[in-house]
């Protein structure tokens, strides 16, 4: 897959690390903005303990990427206050097939019926460093970021 800042992300040649995984796209109109602004709030608490893009990083991919090229990836990203790859929050993008696999792998699941607002499943997904999925997160506004947090410092300690 392709950075927003246009680098390649391999998912098997990545440091051990654990991750929160979102999928997403720009467009939407509810819980993706939402979720991502979550996201950014739990990125700042993990950095004041030093844990974030060391121990843990987090990973949001289009579920869009005909209209989410790396441009408009880029400009979503500046709006939580990512500007590099090396910050330790990747903003990913890649063809249709790629996407549908991670997504598959993970059971998101999401459509588009041609309205052009896609229909997708609303959470997020949490593996430790040897990508074990331990935990889903509910997506918008019931996103837990206390929760959240709590259990990524419990498998980061």
């Amino acid at each position: 897959m392709e950075t927003a800042f246009n680098e390649t992300y391999d998912f098997g040649d990545r440091p051990k690390r654990a991750r929160l995984i979102e999928f997403m796209y720009t467009s939407c109109p509810d819980v993706c903005p939402v979720t991502s602004l979550e996201m950014s709030k739990l990125k700042h608490r993990l950095e004041a303990e030093g844990v974030f893009g060391e121990d843990v990083e987090f990973i949001t991919i289009t579920i869009d990427p005909k209209r989410d090229t790396t441009g408009v990836l880029q400009n979503y990203a500046d709006r939580f206050e990512v500007e590099s790859d090396e910050e330790g929050w990747y903003f990913l993008t890649g063809d249709e097939d790629t996407t549908r696999q991670v997504a598959d792998a993970l059971g998101f699941l999401y459509r588009d019926p041609g309205s052009g607002e896609i229909v997708h499943s609303t959470y997020t997904y949490f593996m430790d460093e040897n990508d074990n999925l331990l935990e889903k997160f509910t997506m918008g506004e019931d996103f837990d970021g206390d929760r959240a947090y709590k259990r990524i410092m419990r498998t980061v300690n």
